[in-house]
């Protein structure tokens, strides 16, 4: 009997280590912006114990600003951020092996004041126009190139530009010291719940482009090394986070938990910061989208004469994690 005693406490112990030792591999270390969505989808996982019940162990490093995390992800100090796949397709064609998941089809916008009478793209000639971003913003390259294309106008030439940080963007056009603003699809939602008016938005342009399939703009990103190495935890991890975006989408209990995190006081903001997020869900991924997406990148590698996608005229292998 006592050595039957001493058996089962000895199973026990050696069942509990696999388990600890499960958990342990299973770490991922995530970089996060305060204010970014991935941080509305890690609270939730972790109130609803969404990581537990797949094993995983997630840290979570908070980042200064996006360019923050490339260099952390780069350096190894994170495993997984959210980025853009321009970026990616730029550092594979440097030989890097970061490579890119969907995250969101939310794209930015253009943003004029309701009594603006500025009505189309050709009306931005000879205004102030503030862009988030740089001149190498994704979205200000495409839209340069769709007023080549539909007005032949030069808009790095025609209109008066303000490179600048996206809430300085918004705050200016308040003041109506801007004509239009090109932002980020959250500070553009934030505008527009405040009367503001979309003139056009990412999904409009590449369709003015002749792009009509909705290509992701943001995804996790991360080292394929790392990725092949700790598959389970790469799939516990997108399980944990895509049931943490049903719920913030779908359950309004959940919601008004993630509404602190928004840092806004204002609740049609609020709702327009959730209705853009969830529009922004991955609805479809595959073959047609990555042509698409190699589309694009054409575009804006002639656009922006290589400067933002890197030296390489196609889009490399390996951007997109299989």
């Amino acid at each position: 009997m006592h050595n039957r005693i001493i058996l089962s406490i000895f199973l026990t112990l050696i069942t509990a280590g696999h388990v600890w030792a499960e958990t342990v591999d299973r770490k991922i270390k995530v970089g996060v912006l305060a204010f970014g969505t991935l941080n509305w989808e890690l609270a939730v996982v972790q109130e609803e114990g969404l990581d537990k019940a797949q094993a995983l162990t997630i840290e979570t490093t908070s980042l200064a600003s996006a360019e923050a995390g490339k260099i952390a992800l780069q350096g190894g100090s994170v495993d997984l951020i959210v980025s853009d796949w321009i970026w990616v397709a730029n550092q594979r064609g440097q030989g890097t092996d970061i490579t890119f998941l969907p995250y969101s089809t939310s794209h930015g916008a253009l943003i004029v004041p309701a009594g603006s009478p500025i009505r189309g793209i050709a009306d931005l000639k000879g205004k102030r126009l503030g862009i988030a971003g740089g001149g190498l913003d994704k979205n200000w390259l495409l839209l340069r190139a769709l007023a080549q294309k539909a007005y032949d106008l030069d808009l790095n030439q025609s209109t008066d530009k303000v490179f600048g940080a996206p809430p300085l963007l918004n705050q200016q056009l308040q003041q109506g010291k801007l004509d239009a603003v090109l932002n980020y699809w959250n500070f553009a939602a934030k505008l527009e719940a405040q009367g503001y008016r979309r003139l056009l938005d990412g999904r409009g342009i590449l369709q003015g482009l002749g792009i009509e399939v909705d290509v992701p703009s943001l995804g996790y990103v991360f080292r394929e090394s790392w990725a092949k190495t700790h598959e389970d935890t790469l799939t516990g991890f997108m399980k944990a986070a895509d049931t943490a975006k049903k719920s913030i989408c779908e359950s309004d209990a959940v919601w008004r938990k993630v509404v602190p995190l928004t840092q806004e006081t204002d609740e049609r903001v609020q709702n327009a910061l959730r209705q853009h997020y969830c529009d922004g869900r991955i609805k479809s991924w595959g073959e047609a989208e990555k042509k698409a997406a190699a589309e694009i990148y054409g575009l804006l590698h002639q656009s922006g004469e290589g400067r933002l996608t890197g030296k390489s005229e196609k889009l490399p292998e390996g951007v997109f994690w299989r």
